[in-house]
């Protein structure tokens, strides 16, 4: 099994990314997610690949992080659910915010996401609330972590635990890297309990 591509980004689109490994230049579909978190073309990257292999066809998926490509098998479990369609979902929201909305069984919220009906939203959260490979406790492993360290600083842990929470809703959409996005929660999550 093909777990992870290490290389070049030689290029990338909307829903696509190219990685030069070794002389040889892969094609690779993603997620917008994943597409906006990569850093400029000409710089090394990993990402963590899944082979989805037809009679008539091989295609190659790419996934920034672990959590993101196990959410993606998760949705390919869903009967009807392809992985083009579950590629529009991870598209349409972070890893973090899917998890809460699948294991709360929120069918209005994702049936939001784009080309995502209420039936299929239904559908999805019928097949897989509670039997989520990954779980939300998995996916907030960082949120964690900076709630321990505002902790250790004499700060309360309950209300460090919820500004964590609501700033890292607040600055998921903001294009920055996973290390990024950590480092300005954390920055930020000072200034909101020290005021």
């Amino acid at each position: 099994m093909l777990n992870s591509l290490k290389g070049v980004l030689s290029g990338k689109t909307a829903g696509k990314i190219f990685l030069e490994t070794g002389g040889i230049e892969w094609e690779v579909e993603t997620s917008y997610t994943t597409v906006g978190g990569l850093p400029g073309t000409g710089n090394p990257v990993r990402i963590f690949t899944y082979l989805h292999h037809r009679e008539d066809q091989m295609r190659l998926y790419g996934f920034a992080g672990e959590d993101e490509r196990s959410l993606f098998l998760d949705l390919l479990k869903v009967n009807g659910v392809g992985p083009k369609q579950a590629l529009r979902i991870l598209s349409g929201s972070s890893v973090d915010s899917l998890v809460r909305i699948l294991e709360a069984g929120d069918a209005p919220s994702l049936a939001r996401i784009p080309g995502l009906g209420m039936k299929t939203a239904q559908k999805i959260i019928l097949a897989l609330k509670g039997k989520l490979s990954l779980q939300e406790g998995a996916a907030d492993g960082g949120e964690d972590e900076l709630t321990l360290a505002l902790a250790d600083m004499g700060f309360d842990r309950k209300r460090a635990a919820a500004a964590i929470r609501s700033l890292s809703e607040e600055l998921v959409d903001q294009g920055l890297s996973a290390d990024e996005l950590e480092k300005e929660v954390f920055r930020r999550a000072i200034i909101r309990l020290s005021g």
